[in-house]
């Protein structure tokens, strides 16, 4: 399923498992990163509950709200 989506799994392996198999360690990096700003952004209750009626003001709290994220 993945891979006919044209995505790559980038978990890593078990430690204790008999044939590791491989994975991109910097594209794991990457995938944690983007992990992280979106437990952030639940953070802000505005953001996860979804007030915002309109896209275009809850893409503006979105945006207000990685600004803060980024300020830090």
């Amino acid at each position: 399923m993945i891979a006919a989506s044209g995505a790559k799994a980038v978990i890593p392996p078990r430690s204790n498992r008999k044939e590791q198999r491989f994975y991109d360690k910097d594209i794991y990096k990457a995938r944690n990163l983007v992990e992280h700003f979106f437990q952030k952004i639940k953070n802000f209750r505005h953001i996860a509950t979804r007030y915002e009626r309109l896209a275009r003001n809850y893409l503006s709290m979105l945006q207000l709200a990685a600004t803060v994220i980024w300020l830090k």
